[in-house]
């Protein structure tokens, strides 16, 4: 009999596996790294894309000397490349009290809707498996009204293992604070890396863009994947529906049809702040709703984003 597989391994299932690591990520901008890799380094090297030409000094290679260079100007230079490095990514995972909620109209997995905190779950399983087979650094934080764990960045194949372990470890929690987790996270990890935000986002709006300020100030490329129930895009329902806060003991009865159009402005409004503002930082923000199955979401972005769409 083979050995059953670690319950933690449930949120990286094969078929999401088999999908995922077919895609690949590329970052935008230099990146500082640990080994060499496929992205591009702030630094320069030896490596195919171009990046500057420097004076000859004592002791460099002569077979470095670009020959054609000299000719024109009878002096000796060495051609520069940008070399090529791994990424660190920092994976931020929402653990807060509304990140529970189970929609009906949530895609089924394994015979059952996913919360907005186990779709969370898989998505971040789904990045490490990409991020890992690549060779690049990842870690995780999870987060409500503050930083739960830390795991920091590492290339190995075992941190996968690590991640996993994090992954599932973790559960929901109260009321949560974004922004100064984000800024605690921003100062947290170097510069120059991935931070990849998985959660609903809801909070201060205005201060969350402050906070994603300070992480693209830091040099970071973002990814926001905004994690909502179709219900809280849709608001489907019908008769008195009985709503509880997730993050707080409020309860109320209500009639959704003499709320639903001030709703869905205030929703249409939400997501038009956070889709201006991750533009304006040149931030990926990424709208997922749990009617899409989380695989299938991440890989249109990331197919998107490949071909310069997303």
């Amino acid at each position: 009999m083979p050995n059953a597989l670690p319950s933690f391994m449930k949120w990286l299932p094969v078929s999401t596996t088999a999908t995922i690591n077919r895609c690949e990520f590329m970052c935008r901008a230099p990146m500082d790294g640990f080994i060499t890799g496929r992205h591009r380094s702030a630094k320069k090297g030896a490596s195919v894309e171009f990046a500057d030409y420097r004076q000859y000094l004592p002791g460099d290679e002569i077979k470095m000397i670009d020959w054609k260079v000299y000719g024109r100007k009878d002096r000796y230079y060495i051609k520069q490349s940008m070399a090529e490095t791994n990424v660190r990514v920092m994976l931020c995972l929402d653990c807060s009290g509304s990140m529970d909620y189970r929609g009906e109209l949530a895609a089924p997995f394994e015979g059952r809707p996913l919360s907005k905190f186990e779709y969370a779950k898989y998505l971040a399983a789904g990045l490490s498996s990409m991020f890992i087979g690549q060779q690049d650094g990842v870690g995780l934080t999870t987060f409500d009204t503050k930083v739960r764990e830390f795991l920091p960045a590492k290339a190995s194949k075992s941190q996968l293992f690590n991640l996993l372990r994090f992954i599932d470890a973790a559960e929901v929690g109260g009321e949560t604070e974004l922004s100064p987790i984000f800024d605690e996270v921003a100062e947290r990890i170097p510069p120059r890396g991935v931070v990849v935000v998985i959660s609903d986002l809801l909070g201060d709006t205005s201060q969350l863009m402050k906070a994603f300020q300070h992480i693209h100030y830091r040099r970071h490329e973002l990814i926001v994947l905004h994690v909502m129930a179709e219900e809280e895009l849709r608001f489907p329902f019908k008769e008195f529906v009985h709503f509880q806060d997730l993050e707080g003991p409020t309860e109320l009865e209500l009639d959704p049809k003499s709320i639903r159009a001030d709703y869905l402005d205030r929703v249409d409004a939400f997501v038009k702040m956070l889709t201006d503002g991750c533009s304006g930082m040149r931030a990926d923000y990424v709208p997922l709703s749990t009617k899409t199955p989380f695989d299938k979401g991440l890989t249109e972005y990331l197919s998107r984003r490949a071909t310069g769409i997303g």
